[in-house]
C-alpha cells in the first residue's frame, strides 16, 4: 500500500510537471532555471552584445577574416566588420575576444539520441542478445551543444515521441540542446534483428509508416538495412509526397538502385554500397554487408567513377561517418579524458572494452598488409566532393568503441581533413552543407549577416590547426551565449543512463 501511494504522488508530481511545461511550450518563451544559470551573455533580445577582435571562419570556404567585430542583437548576427580602433570592451555588452575563433555551430547530420547497451559486455568482446538501445534524453543533447553542435539530425529514433516532445521542449527554451530535424522510426524489413525496431512488410504497409509519423510531425525519414525495393521505393514516393526527405544506410538495395529510385541522401559514405558484394542476391543484405564492394571498388576505378557520376546526376548526398569507420584506420582514435568522464561507470568500461576489440582488430588487418579501408573511405569521400557531389558530416554517435555526442562530431571534422579537404573546407561540409540540405541556409550554416545566432566560439585558430575545433570555450545559440564547460559540469557521469 505504501509502495503504491509513493508511486502515485510520484505519478501526479510529473503530470503536474509535464502539464506546465505543455503549457510553456505552447505560450511564450520563458528560459528554465538551468538555460539561464547556464547562459553567460545573452543577447536574444534587444540588448546588444558586441564580440570584438575576433577571427571569422564564417563557413562558405572563404579564407578567415582577422580582427573583426560580431555584434548580435534580438538573436541574429546583426554585422561582421573590421574591429575599430575606438572599440572598447566593457566586459558585458562588448567582449574583447582576442586569440578566439568564431565558426558557424556545427549541424550534424548523423546525430542519434541513444546509446547502445551491450548486455554482459566483456574484454573478450562476448556480448549477449538482444542488443538494446537506451534514449539519452537527457545526456545527449547537452553534450551535443557542449560541443558545437546547434542544429542536428536524429537520423533514426528509438523513440519518436520522445524526440518529437524533445524537440519541442527545446526550442521552449525548458532543455539545452541542439534544434532537432527529428527523423522517424528505422524504416526496415524482414531480417531485423533489433527488437525495438518496427519489420515491415510490404509496400503498403510502408507507405502508410510513413504517413503516420509524417502526420506526428518527424521532418526526415531513414531507410534501413532490410528493406525491399519495393518498399524502398514505396517510402521514397510517399515521403516525398509529404515534401520531406529520406536518407538510408542501405543492405539490401544497392547504392545505383537506390540513386535511380531518388533517394536523397546515403549514409556512412560508401562503406555499405553492396552492390559488388559477391553472391549479392536482389532485395537481401549479404553477410559482408558492403566490406566486400569497399574492397574492391577502387576510388579511381572505372566502377566508382561511374557510380560516383550517377549519384551527382541524381543529386544524391552523401553523408561521411568517419569516426565510425575510423577503427579500420592505420591508428588508434584518440581517448579523450573529458569524453571519458561523461559516461557512467558502466558505460566507461563497455566503452573501453569496445576500443580495445576495435584496436585488436586493426594489428590483425596492418599484419595481413591490408590496405586500410579507412583510408579507401576518405579518398571515395573526396573523390565524391571533387566530383560535384555534396558531402555532409556526422559521426553517428552510438558510443562504438570511441564515439560520444559532440566529440565524435569535432572528431568528424577533423577526420575531413586527415581525408585530404582543407580545414575551411572541412567546416564547410560540417556546417554550411548540412544547413544547405536540411534547407535551412538561409538562417544557419554560416556566420553572415540576417543569419540566426549560432555560432561556436574557440581558442585559437581551427582553419590553420583543425584540432582546435575541440577547444568549445562558448556556444552561441539564438544569441544565449552558453558556457561549455559548465555544461559538461551538468553531465559527468551520465551518458549510459538517462
Amino acid at each position: 500500500m505504501h509502495k503504491r501511494c509513493s508511486f502515485s504522488l510520484l505519478l501526479a508530481t510529473t503530470l503536474i510537471a509535464s502539464t506546465s511545461l505543455t503549457a510553456q511550450v505552447g505560450s511564450a518563451k520563458m528560459p528554465s532555471p538551468e538555460i539561464r544559470q547556464l547562459t553567460k551573455y545573452d543577447a536574444s533580445s534587444q540588448d546588444e552584445l558586441r564580440l570584438l577582435h575576433i577571427r571569422v571562419i564564417d563557413g562558405t570556404g572563404r579564407v578567415a577574416l582577422e580582427d573583426q567585430t560580431l555584434t548580435l542583437r534580438n538573436g541574429k548576427i546583426i554585422r561582421v566588420s573590421p574591429t575599430k580602433a575606438d572599440e572598447e570592451a566593457d566586459g558585458h555588452h562588448a567582449l574583447d575576444l582576442s586569440g578566439r575563433t568564431v565558426l558557424p555551430g556545427l549541424v550534424g547530420m548523423h546525430d542519434h539520441l541513444f546509446y547502445v547497451a551491450r548486455v554482459h559486455d566483456d574484454a573478450e568482446h562476448q556480448t549477449g542478445f538482444p542488443t538494446l538501445l537506451p534514449q539519452m534524453t537527457y545526456s545527449a543533447p547537452r553534450l551535443y551543444l557542449a560541443n558545437g553542435v546547434t542544429t542536428a539530425r536524429t537520423t533514426g529514433s528509438m523513440e519518436p515521441y520522445t524526440d518529437l516532445n524533445l524537440r519541442d521542449a527545446i526550442e521552449a527554451l525548458q532543455i539545452p540542446g541542439p534544434h532537432l530535424d527529428v527523423t522517424g522510426p528505422y524504416l526496415t524489413g524482414e531480417g531485423n534483428v533489433f527488437l525495438q525496431m518496427h519489420t515491415l512488410h510490404g509496400p503498403d504497409e510502408t507507405r502508410k509508416m510513413v504517413d503516420y509519423w509524417a502526420d506526428q510531425g518527424v521532418t526526415s525519414f531513414k531507410a534501413y538495412t532490410d528493406l525491399t525495393r519495393a518498399e524502398l521505393k514505396a517510402a521514397i514516393d510517399e515521403v516525398h509526397a509529404r515534401g520531406l526527405k529520406i536518407t538510408g544506410h542501405l543492405c539490401s538495395v544497392t547504392y545505383p538502385e537506390a540513386a535511380e529510385m531518388g533517394i536523397d541522401n546515403l549514409e556512412h559514405g560508401f562503406s555499405v554500397n553492396t552492390q559488388l558484394d559477391p553472391g549479392k542476391q536482389p532485395d537481401v543484405c549479404p553477410a559482408t554487408q558492403g566490406a566486400a564492394t569497399q574492397k574492391v571498388m577502387d576510388p579511381d576505378g572505372p566502377e566508382a567513377k561511374a557510380l560516383i557520376r550517377l549519384l551527382v546526376q541524381h543529386h544524391v548526398a552523401i553523408t561521411s561517418t568517419l569516426p565510425v569507420e575510423e577503427a579500420d584506420g592505420a591508428s588508434n582514435p584518440p581517448l579523450r579524458q573529458r569524453a571519458l568522464d561523461m559516461l557512467s561507470p558502466q558505460a566507461r568500461e563497455t566503452y573501453l572494452y569496445e576500443r580495445n576489440a576495435q584496436m585488436t582488430t586493426r594489428r590483425e588487418a596492418l599484419q595481413r598488409n591490408r590496405f586500410p579501408l579507412f583510408k579507401r573511405e576518405e579518398l571515395f569521400e573526396r573523390r565524391f566532393v571533387e566530383a560535384g557531389g555534396v558531402l555532409l558530416a556526422g559521426p553517428d554517435p552510438t558510443s562504438d568503441g570511441h564515439i560520444l555526442p559532440g566529440f565524435g562530431d569535432q572528431r568528424e571534422i577533423e577526420l575531413l581533413v586527415d581525408a585530404g579537404f582543407s580545414p575551411l573546407e572541412a567546416i564547410k561540409i560540417g556546417t554550411l552543407n548540412g544547413a544547405t540540405y536540411l534547407g535551412r541556409a538561409d538562417h544557419i550554416g554560416s556566420v553572415e549577416a540576417g543569419k540566426d545566432a549560432d555560432l561556436v566560439i574557440v581558442p585559437g585558430n581551427p582553419g590553420a590547426n583543425i584540432n582546435d575545433i575541440e577547444n568549445v570555450e562558448w556556444v552561441v545559440q539564438g544569441g544565449r551565449v552558453y558556457d561549455s564547460a559548465a555544461l559538461l559540469d551538468s553531465m559527468k557521469g551520465t551518458y549510459g543512463l538517462y
